[in-house]
């Protein structure tokens, strides 16, 4: 318990520097370690149903789409269907392509009930890099975490 205490008191501390209103800010290999190590954590992945099905999916991982493909609308249902998938007293980290949307998808949980939110940086893909590729530096995918083709 002593290595899951530290990642959230860790996590929770990157939160408080960037001023972010959730529980915490995990790397991807963080992220993992938690979800491994914390009874009932669920990691929920809010890219969109084309993001899972054309660029991958994390094996376990709640699926529930932040913006709606096509259109990229956001989901009016999202804090429903999070309560319907996950328990308001559960720990629960969001994955995106990036972080952006999963920034949005725990500021939304934590207003909606959700204390222990947390966002996973880097998302699944990281950010681009020099070449205006992903994959490349940081993210799921990059930390070699389990990911399997949609």
């Amino acid at each position: 318990m002593g290595k899951l205490n530290e990642l959230l008191q860790l996590a929770r501390e990157r939160a408080e520097k960037l001023g972010l209103p959730y529980a915490g800010a995990l790397t991807p290999a963080e992220a993992y370690e938690v979800w491994q190590a914390a009874p009932g954590a669920k990691l929920v992945d809010v890219r969109t149903r084309a993001e899972w099905d054309w660029v991958g999916r994390v094996p376990g991982a709640v699926e529930i789409e932040w913006l709606s493909y096509p259109g990229n609308t956001p989901n009016p249902v999202f804090v429903q269907q999070l309560r319907r998938e996950v328990d308001p007293e559960s720990l629960v980290m969001f994955l995106c392509r990036s972080g952006g949307r999963s920034d949005k998808a725990a500021r939304a949980a934590t207003e909606a009930g959700y204390a222990e939110a947390y966002n996973v940086l880097e998302g699944f893909e990281g950010d681009r890099d020099a070449n205006g590729h992903r994959n490349r530096t940081g993210g799921w995918r990059h930390a070699g975490l389990p990911w399997k083709q949609g």
